[in-house]
This record gives C-alpha cells, structure tokens and sequence, in this order.
C-alpha cells in the first residue's frame, strides 16, 4: 500500500500503477477534487489557491501537474515554488486566498511525495471537508471550466522573506536581544527548503551559521525522519565547530529538533517543552499536544499554573482542541510547534525564534537547559501492516486486557500507567502501527514496548 488516500491529502510513492502509486493520474484527480470542493466550499465560481513545495524531486513535476489542473477548474494559483509547509500556511490568508496546497511528503524518504490541504485560514482542512474531498475524487466528479475562464498563475517567490518578517514581529521575539548572544549555530536542512529558510532567519538574528546539508536539491543525504539514528553527522559537527546547538529540520520544515552544545540529542519531544517553557513564563495559560507525546509538556504547564490536554494525534485535532482550551501555545511530540499568536500550524521557524530567547534569557549552555526538564525517555516502535492484520481488533484486545488502567481510545489505544504510558494507533502517513512508550529510563520505555509488541504479535498470530 504506497498510495495513502486521508483527511488531509493524498501520499504515495512515485511511479507505479494508478490508483497504486502516487502517479500523474492520482495527482491530476486529487488537485481537481480538491478544486471541485473548494468551489463548492467558497461558493466562488474562481477561487484562489496558493501552491507551495518542498525540495523533493518529484516536486516540479507534481506542482506542474497540480497547478495546470486547478487552472483548468477555472482556480487562479499563487505559485511560491520552493516554500515551506508553515510558510505556505501563512500565506494563504496573507494573500486572501481561498485555500491552499503543500506538495511535500514531510519526513517521508525522496520517493515519496504529497498533495496536503488548506482551508482559507491557512488551516489543514477537517475531517468532514476532507471526506467530501475523497469522495469527489472516488466519483471523479469534476466540471472543468471553458477556455474563456480558465484560472491563471502568479509567481511570488518571496513568501520566506515574508515569513520571516512576521516571526520577527511576534511579541515575544525581539531579535536584539538574540543579537546580544552572538550565537553559533550547525543546521542540518536535508538538503530541502529548510535549508533556504533557517539559515536565512538565523543571519536575521545575527547568529552564525555553519551549514550541513542545506542543498535545495531533494537529494535527502539521510533518512528525513530527524530520529537520534539519522543525525550522527551534525552531532558530530556541532561538537567540532563548538557550535551552541544544532538544529535540524524535516524536509517541508514544520517539525525542529535541536542538537545540545555536547553533541546530544535536546530530544524531538522537548522542542515543544523548551519553546512552552518560554512563552508560558511572559503569558500563563494553557497547554495542548497529542496522546504519542511527552509528559513533559503536562509537568512544565503545571509548573506555569496552566492546565494541559491531550488531543488525538494529527495536526487538526491539536488546533481544534488548542482553540477550544483557548492554548497558548501547543503542537506534536515530533517536534511541532503550534503558537496561535503566528498562526495555528507547525512551524520550525517560529520554533527557533522562540528556543532563541528562551537561550537569550536563561543564558544557560543548551545541554543545561535540557538537564533541566523533567527526565522522560520514550521509544518509538512500529510494525508493518500487512492485509491479513485485523488492527482493530487487536488494538480491542489489548485494551480488554488493560481495562483496569487509564485508558483513551479517541486515538487507538492509549494506556496511562502511574509511571509510564503506551499508545498503540494505526499511522495515517504510512502502512503501520506505531507503538509509543514513555518512562523514566530508556531502559523501562524500550521494556515496556517489547513486553506490548510481544502481546501484539500473540493475539495477532505473528
């Protein structure tokens, strides 16, 4: 299974079989579905849509493809071509477009690619807009407009500038005093567009970049995943240049992970931690991340006096129940930082900014910061999905068997013990079931996740 139709776009491999593979056809008929909902959606006969895309290289190929499709709807585009997923989020409401679409595969490797789906807020549609997007797409429900009406493209490649222009002007970042640190810094953009926007924020705030991997080429050097196993060159790297940190972006940059001054992983899941720890001392208030993320977050909102909630995993559930809790700031374990006073999407370049002054402020090594925080240790585990696996019901059996704990099922399962959790959920990006565990060790998480898989391979038959 290589083509992932959801909610919230479409992803698969290139090449292959219609309706297999991530080919021109399944692209062609996903951007005019999206097309068709919009219309129906805005009530616009020619809405607007911005168009971003990652590095990949695939990418000129499926924007082509998906821009000439929305102009045969009669959709006018802003073409940004190499962007941002953040940046491309900022822009849809900046240019008062009707919608907008990512062209990026986030961490998957170079062989994918993916159509993501924005609403006129710069928003990832819900579920209820994004089944209606599916089942045009199933019904191939398209009404292509005559050649006196077909949309047309505009150009800005200017949106990153833009965008680092609004993360300046946040409240809580002032770039004078990230100035004052005189800063030394190691970015690892895979070779993608973070590779563009990262350095280009940190020469903004007078930091000093070393570069690794920064190459727009869509060429990934490794796995785009930014896991401890990926990134032995930049934690090297930031050692031998004496570097204050390292930072290391996904290839469509909206999850962050930083290195520590001793060539440390800071740890995906306290990126979120450190940049809620900051913005929590200037504005008290609440808290929001995912059911797969770290306790960490609920430890350090409770000591600012805020409350803390946990969302079924996906970037729309983490919005929907941040506004809700009217959060001041949330996101995903993975390293994804929401902060509503920006825009409500995860952005590794507010994310920065924000690490930055909290530096700024503790004026503290990076690896101090970190030994700071409450210690949590999770391991993060997976098994293939083949067609024989009944998922739901073995995820029914594991929670019968767990009954008598704190359990949530908005999400797969979830099982919070007094001192450690697992969470077991059918992936929507890949063919999978992941199996997170936290704990006080690395030790007990890694114990704690083989004893379940164990338990998942029993029921299953493996």
């Amino acid at each position: 299974m290589t083509l992932i139709k959801s909610i919230s776009g479409i992803r698969g491999t290139i090449g292959g079989k219609v309706n297999d593979n991530l080919t021109p056809v399944d692209t062609v008929k996903f951007a005019a579905a999206y097309g068709t909902w919009l219309k129906d959606y805005c009530k616009k006969d020619n809405p607007k849509v911005v168009i971003g895309r990652d590095a990949r290289i695939s990418g000129e190929m499926i924007q082509s493809l998906v821009v000439n499709t929305l102009i045969g709807l009669g959709i006018d585009v802003v073409d940004l071509g190499l962007s941002t997923t953040p940046t491309v989020e900022i822009a849809v409401p900046m240019e008062h477009a009707d919608g907008g679409i990512i062209l990026t595969a986030s961490h998957n490797p170079k062989q994918w690619n993916a159509l993501k789906l924005l609403n006129e807020k710069g928003e990832f549609i819900d579920g209820a807009e994004g089944a209606k997007v599916l089942d045009i797409a199933a019904n191939e429900a398209f009404d292509f407009a005559d050649v006196d009406d077909l949309g047309s493209v505009t150009v800005n490649d200017q949106y990153i500038d833009i965008h680092i222009d609004e993360v300046l002007k946040l409240s809580l970042v002032d770039e004078n005093v990230i100035k004052e640190n005189k800063l030394k810094v190691v970015v690892d953009g895979v070779n993608s567009t973070g590779g563009i926007a990262i350095p280009k924020l940190l020469r903004r705030l007078g930091v000093e970049v070393i570069e690794l991997y920064c190459e727009p080429n869509g060429h990934f050097p490794h796995n785009p995943e930014p896991l401890k196993e990926h990134l032995q060159d930049i934690c090297e790297l930031v050692v031998r240049e004496k570097a204050d940190f390292g930072i290391v972006v996904d290839p469509d940059v909206d999850r962050l992970a930083f290195i520590s001054d001793n060539g440390e992983m800071f740890g995906e899941e306290y990126t979120l931690v450190a940049c809620a720890d900051y913005v929590l001392s200037k504005t008290p208030g609440n808290t929001v991340s995912n059911l797969s993320s770290s306790r960490a977050l609920r430890d350090i909102s409770n000591q600012h006096g805020g409350s803390y909630e946990a969302s079924a995993v996906g970037e729309v559930n983490v919005v929907t129940l941040m506004k809700k809790n009217n959060a001041v700031i949330g996101g995903e374990g993975n390293g994804g930082i929401i902060y509503p006073e920006s825009h409500y999407g995860r952005d590794s370049l507010v994310g920065t900014a924000l690490f930055l002054m909290l530096l700024a402020e503790k004026k503290q090594k990076v690896s101090e910061i970190r030994a700071s925080y409450p210690p949590y240790f999770m391991s993060k585990n997976k098994i293939q999905l083949t067609p024989e696996l009944d998922v739901d019901g073995i995820l029914a059996s594991i929670a019968a068997k767990y009954k008598d704990q704190d359990i949530s099922t908005i999400d797969g399962v979830k099982i919070d013990f007094p001192e450690n959790w697992v969470h077991l959920r059918k992936s929507n990006t890949e063919p999978i079931i992941r199996i997170y565990t936290e704990a006080s060790t690395q030790e007990k998480a890694d114990d704690l996740a083989q004893k379940i898989m164990g338990e998942i391979a029993d029921v299953a038959g493996l």
